[in-house]
């Protein structure tokens, strides 16, 4: 068996004041948390999905952006940041770069048999219209995904499964804030993945798995969120371990595991079939004839 690639994760942080059913006073705190999760679990990389704060102003985003950045300071392991929307509502891409210290927008990155896909697409959130999927950012993963020669671990803030929101306290009633409109764009490039593909995301604050087309999407629950832990703080993160196995399991208050054989990300399934009143349609004239 080849070697596992290692990968810890960490999303929707919502460092800040406390909001709606966001425990943002324990964010600090439960960074330590974290930090003693990477070093037991010494992964190859560590990946933050976004949404480090919850925003309030220009001024006082910036200092909680620091505030977030001098917490993972300490994790020796190489780390990628994504921003979230909350990162972008009174900041700039420049902005969230300079505090990370970051300088590039997409990349990959190869370990063991895998390539973990960093895409940076663009998560500002519109009102009232919501994301806005940019070409760019299509054609990036478009091209990345046409030349993948390896398995595919693809990470991102805004899940595009187009998952149910049912149940979401957050996306229920809401549901085009938790994806990007266009996302069937995102799900028709990965449907000509020739290779196994594992999608993970944040944003939509709660653990899912959605299978589309044969490619597992996950999502990963926020650190703070409290609406599915009984109105404590969920300190979720996760550990991803990639080899001829695929692992998932999500630490904190909120646990949940997944696993399955690579090779299961490779099969394609056989296109939905048409509104079975067509089909009806269809057969009742051909026996008219």
């Amino acid at each position: 068996m080849t070697r596992a690639a290692r990968l810890c994760i960490v999303t929707d942080i919502h460092h800040g004041k406390p909001s709606f059913s966001k425990a943002g006073p324990a964010a600090l705190g439960l960074m330590e948390e974290f930090r003693r999760f990477v070093a037991e679990a010494d992964p190859d990389i560590v990946l933050d999905l976004g949404d480090r704060i919850s925003d309030e102003a220009r001024e006082s985003d910036l200092v909680l952006q620091k505030e977030v950045a001098e917490a993972f300071a300490p994790i020796a392991q190489r780390r990628f940041h994504l921003d979230g929307n909350h990162d972008r509502d009174h900041l700039e891409v420049a902005d969230n770069d300079a505090i990370l210290g970051r300088q590039v927008g997409h990349e990959t990155i190869d370990i063991g048999a895998w390539r973990i896909v960093v895409w940076r697409a663009d998560a500002k959130l519109h009102r009232p219209d919501g994301f806005a999927l940019q070409d760019a950012d299509l054609a990036w993963l478009a091209a990345t995904i046409g030349a993948a020669d390896r398995p595919l671990a693809i990470v991102s803030h805004v899940p595009v499964s187009g998952h149910s929101q049912v149940g979401n306290r957050w996306f229920e009633n809401n549901a085009r804030f938790s994806t990007y409109p266009t996302a069937e764009r995102v799900r028709a490039a990965l449907r000509l993945a020739k290779v196994p593909v594992v999608w993970i995301s944040g944003h939509v604050h709660w653990n899912t798995l959605t299978m589309v087309d044969g490619i597992a999407h996950l999502t990963l629950q926020s650190l703070t969120e409290t609406f599915a832990t009984a109105g404590e703080p969920a300190g979720a993160f996760a550990l991803l371990e990639l080899s001829d196995q695929v692992l998932w399991r999500v630490h904190g208050r909120d646990d949940f595991t997944w696993s399955t054989r690579a090779e299961a990300l490779s099969r394609r399934w056989l296109a939905p079939m048409p509104d079975f009143r067509e089909l009806a349609g269809t057969k009742l004239h051909a026996a008219a004839e």
